[in-house]
């Protein structure tokens, strides 16, 4: 599935293309599955095309599970037939086909204990959470901690994470996530936050805040509100303002793929310290309705984009 310009999800177009081979430092996959983020939706729609140029036509799906098939030269500690995740390149992904192209350092071994499939939903929503929980708000043992989105994708690893770390972890987001999140670990799980109540009304400050939801910048600000003094608010959705007379700092994600974190994050899976949670599994050729029903916020959890 690729498209050929910018656009809605009309764009989309499923095809045969030759199959890739792969370069120096290259390993070619057989595509077990790829998986839906909203960063796909962005990148398809031309609205990150000038932060992120991209070459046309694009095959999208950031996300990817499978088999090593082939090995380009210089390639080490990778074998044909191994089980392999990884999180593509932004500007080439490729994952929504029947074979993708993968940079050696990127692989990862897949989880044993889940379907092969379903691990495509682990590398970017994986990556994104340890990169927030551990290098923006460096979370700790009993450190106090909001996770707000806590029932998305992102957000429950972030919160199984913190958990893993020994933190306190307080859980928003609608109440059709509470039982998940109290699965998770969770100290406290809450509803949405009424931010002019003010943080002692959900047992804060807290030392880390840690945010997945998209607010207007009035409703960040207040957001901040909701950290201790000396604290951290980390985001992946926009930033929240610093309180430099308070020792309050900001920082935002822009995820990168990591092969080695993703090894860690594939053994705290197979360990059973942290869980995938997979909403839905779609084949590859109906991709452009996956793109349509996230637009129309129809798309509930992870979904899984299974490859011819």
């Amino acid at each position: 599935m690729r498209f050929h310009e910018f656009g809605t999800s009309e764009v989309l177009r499923y095809e045969d293309v030759d199959r890739p081979s792969p370069g120096p430092g290259q390993v070619l996959v057989r595509v077990a599955a790829t998986s839906f983020n909203p960063v796909d939706d962005h990148i398809r729609a031309g609205a990150l095309a000038q932060m992120l140029p991209v070459a046309l036509p694009y095959v999208p799906g950031i996300d990817l599970s499978g088999t090593v098939a082939e090995l380009g030269p210089r390639v080490r500690d990778v074998r044909v037939g191994d089980p392999v995740v990884a999180m593509l390149p932004l500007d080439s992904a490729g994952g929504a086909a029947e074979y993708a192209l993968v940079p050696a350092e990127s692989l990862a071994p897949a989880p044993r204990s889940i379907a092969l499939a379903d691990a495509a939903a682990l590398p970017l929503t994986g990556l994104a959470a340890w990169q927030t929980a551990f290098e923006l708000a460096e979370l700790a043992s009993g450190q106090s901690v909001l996770v707000n989105g806590a029932g998305g994708a992102v957000g429950s690893l972030v919160v199984q994470l913190a958990v893993d770390a020994g933190a306190r972890v307080s859980a928003v987001d609608a109440p059709e996530h509470a039982d998940r999140l109290r699965g998770y670990g969770a100290h406290r799980v809450l509803d949405p936050l009424d931010l002019a109540a003010g943080p002692a009304a959900v047992g804060g400050p807290f030392q880390a805040v840690v945010n997945h939801v998209r607010l207007p910048a009035p409703e960040l600000a207040r957001l901040g509100d909701y950290v201790a003094d000396g604290g951290v608010a980390a985001s992946t959705a926009g930033p929240v303002p610093e309180a430099p007379a308070r020792g309050v700092r900001s920082a935002s994600l822009w995820v990168r793929s990591d092969g080695a974190q993703l090894g860690e994050l594939v053994s705290r899976v197979d360990a059973g310290r942290i869980r995938i949670h997979v909403a839905a599994r779609r084949p590859v050729s109906d991709l452009a309705g996956v793109h349509e029903d996230a637009g129309a916020g129809r798309l509930r959890g992870k979904t899984v984009v299974l490859a011819p």
